[in-house]
């Protein structure tokens, strides 16, 4: 049996499979390099397809779309049936599509609603007057969120991202309607899927209604911090908050259901940002001044396989429930500014395909290599950091509840330099009296770092059994000979003792 085998059912380990070989690729159905976006696809093992079809604004008629989607999903899976490919749901409707859309019959009598000669009424749908965001308390909306549904799962698509889903949610507060939706969802898939099942996920840390989680796992861009000392616009990645937990789909309790991060896009080039701002107020205008896919394109080819190396181990070791969606095809804005082509492609560059980028060769390697060599230095997955009221057994002295590692180094974790009460930099309690935290140095160098307890620098540690310091100097030396390594430094807090383990 397969890894990716699922009929009706899909346990952890299989959602995991799928997340654990994912990657963005957006708009598929209208590659004008299909042929070779199967190859990459199969040459990397990717099996999980995510945004591979979706509208935003009046992009064509519903009934081409939906012919275009359905085409490049049975050539997929002619390539390789065992892909998930996901369909996009987003936080925007458009008066354009809803009033040249009429309403199917089925959709009236989903709804229990006598059906009526029309199409779907845009002013109904939207949260507030002028606005785009929709409004899921609304039926209307939530026939045009089904009808949209039913058709991408008679298309073949078996996954849902239902964008910034709080958004749209905004007057649905107990959740009651959003779930309706999903679970219509979720039941006509149960006949009529692929596999008779659907995931669903969307921009959100946690969406729980009565202890279930109504998605499948949970799903945010990456959070970054800027780089000012590194030539070029160089950054690093941050942890920010949690995959929440809950009873899954499946009815088993998570603690933290699975997560999965991407470069997400938003418009591009920030040309505004780039004539008006300083280098340094540039560095904090979203992604120096683009959004995160177009930051990405617009490296070297060098920088870009080594961003994704690192955006590989960060995710890693940062979230041991988290993966990555890799950018096997992603829209830039302008193709003025990114080569003349506007989407980035994970493809080599070739005669047929004059546009990729050129990162297929690290997407196999490390999709090959796998996640669990670095999950080994993994923070834990929750960030409650642990290490309240409790007491040394043998003396009874109480532990610190804020241990944090500071340092020259702390820049390229995402935090401030020398921040002593840092919480970027706080070390989670492993038990046994000992701290530890794990992070991905993204360049190799020579740094500093020294251990501040209950996070001040009363009482500061630098040497492994060594005596308590007070005061800013004295740190220790921390070398990194390589881009990427990943360290772990672990401190026994009654002896003083400090362990530094390393992963290139």
């Amino acid at each position: 049996m397969k890894n990716g085998f699922f009929d009706g059912s899909m346990p952890r380990g299989v959602l995991e499979y799928y997340l654990s070989h994912a990657a963005t690729a957006q708009w598929i159905y209208l590659s004008d390099t299909l042929e070779d976006d199967i190859r990459v696809i199969l040459k990397t093992g990717i099996k999980f397809l995510g945004r591979a079809s979706g509208i935003w604004k009046a992009e064509m008629p519903d009934e081409k779309h939906f012919a275009l989607s359905k085409a490049a999903a049975d050539r997929i899976h002619e390539a390789d049936p065992e892909i998930i490919l996901q369909a996009c749901i987003f936080e925007a409707v458009y008066r354009e599509d809803l009033e040249s859309t009429k309403i199917p019959a089925f959709v009236f009598e989903a709804f229990g609603l006598p059906f009526e000669d029309r199409c779907f009424d845009y002013d109904r749908c939207v949260l507030t007057h002028g606005s785009y965001i929709p409004d899921i308390s609304d039926v209307e909306t939530q026939m045009w969120f089904y009808y949209r549904a039913k058709n991408y799962i008679d298309c073949g698509y078996e996954a849902f991202h239902m964008g910034q889903i709080h958004l749209y949610t905004a007057r649905d507060r107990d959740l009651r309607c959003i779930a309706k939706v999903l679970s219509m969802m979720r039941e006509y898939a149960k006949t009529h899927a692929r596999r008779h099942k659907i995931i669903i996920d969307a921009h959100s840390h946690s969406l729980v209604l009565g202890g279930v989680s109504l998605l499948d796992y949970n799903a945010m861009p990456f959070t970054r911090y800027p780089v000012l000392d590194r030539e070029g616009e160089k950054l690093v990645l941050v942890r920010e908050g949690k995959s929440g937990g809950g009873i899954s789909q499946e009815g088993v309790y998570e603690k933290a259901l699975p997560f999965l991060y991407e470069y997400d896009n938003w418009g591009g080039k920030d040309r505004w940002a780039h004539e008006h701002l300083t280098y340094e107020q540039r560095a904090w205008a979203q992604w120096w001044g683009y959004d995160q896919i177009t930051w990405f394109a617009c490296q070297d080819e060098k920088s870009r396989n080594e961003f994704l190396d690192y955006s590989f181990r960060w995710t890693a070791v940062n979230n041991p429930d988290g993966f990555f969606a890799f950018p096997l095809r992603r829209p830039c804005e302008s193709g003025e500014e990114v080569g003349n082509y506007p989407f980035y492609k994970l493809n080599n560059k070739s005669d047929v395909c004059p546009d990729g980028y050129s990162q297929e060769d690290i997407t196999e390697k490390l999709l090959k290599e796998g996640y669990e060599k670095y999950r080994e230095f993994a923070n834990p997955s929750m960030l409650d950091y642990g290490g309240k009221d409790i007491d040394d057994p043998e003396t009874g002295v109480r532990l610190p509840e804020k241990i944090v590692l500071y340092g020259s180094f702390q820049p390229y974790v995402g935090a401030v330099e020398n921040d002593s009460n840092s919480e970027i930099t706080r070390m989670y309690y492993i038990g046994d009296g000992k701290f530890s935290l794990s992070f991905v140095m993204p360049y190799a160098g020579e740094y500093d770092f020294g251990i501040s307890t209950w996070g001040t620098l009363s009482a500061c540690v630098c040497e492994s059994g060594g005596y308590p310091y007070s005061g800013s100097g004295g740190k220790s030396k921390l070398i990194i000979e390589n881009d990427n390594t990943v360290v772990r430094i672990t401190f026994t807090y009654m002896t003083n003792e400090i362990n530094i383990e390393m992963m290139s």
